[in-house]
């Protein structure tokens, strides 16, 4: 009688979902810096030149 409202095991996909939003996020982070970081390298290579 109470057996469907007591559960034993644990839902993998609330896992699976949770490893891919932090991998995805966590990509976007990266590709974010990256983009950052590229553009001040070419602002600084780009005042270098005018000196």
């Amino acid at each position: 009688m109470g057996d469907e409202l007591m559960r034993e095991t644990m839902d993998p996909w609330v896992f699976v979902m949770a490893a891919y939003a932090i991998g995805v996020g966590a990509t976007a982070a990266m590709v974010a810096w990256s983009l950052l970081s590229m553009k001040r390298a070419e602002k600084r290579r780009d005042e270098a030149r005018k000196r």
